[in-house]
């Protein structure tokens, strides 16, 4: 299931609140090797935003989130994971092990952040500009379950909203990726 986002300026002006950001690539984040990733280095790119966890029935959607990065890099996309243990304490792991469990078992290439929480007070910066700025058409708000999928475009601006149970390489999210890279 897809749910496209209103994703006006103005409306995002007009919902700012204190620490937010109007695009997704003005935030700095820390990746599981904990170095600081500006996200404005992917300023242009399209990006698949996917909250996720190394212990749950979903866990096998890593390869075809790895699938999508090989297929659509050299189109300006990457995939961008942030585990979180938020769900069934599911992602129970260190950095180290969270890195490692994706290497061993899926080839993870594309570049996975720190684990933080994506839903409640304490969720991360960037899932609060995405749960609470963005506004989807049909269910809006908090991050359901792991792999929940946001698909931001080349200016920062989340499009396209898929359930934690569409396939990473279903139509739907396929379609869509290729309609933002080549716009």
């Amino acid at each position: 299931m897809v749910f496209g986002l209103v994703a006006s300026r103005n409306c995002f002006a007009q919902q700012l609140g204190e620490g937010m950001k109007e695009s997704f690539y003005e935030y700095v984040i820390n990746t599981l090797q904990g170095k600081q990733l500006d996200l404005a280095e992917f300023r242009g790119k399209v990006l698949l935003v996917v909250n996720t966890a190394s212990k749950c029935g979903l866990t096998p959607q890593y390869a075809g989130l790895e699938n999508l990065q090989t297929r659509y890099s050299a189109s300006g996309f990457s995939v961008l994971g942030f585990p979180s243990n938020d769900f069934g304490a599911q992602e129970p792991g260190s950095a180290e092990e969270i890195a490692e469990f994706c290497e061993i078992n899926f080839g993870v290439s594309f570049p996975m952040m720190e684990k933080n929480p994506v839903k409640g007070e304490d969720k991360q910066p960037v899932y609060k500009y995405l749960t609470e700025l963005s506004k989807p058409q049909g269910p809006e708000g908090e991050i359901t379950w792991n792999f929940e999928k946001f698909l931001i475009d080349k200016n920062g601006v989340a499009r396209f909203r898929f359930s934690p149970r569409t396939a990473p390489e279903s139509e739907e999210v396929t379609a869509a990726i290729e309609t933002l890279v080549s716009e």
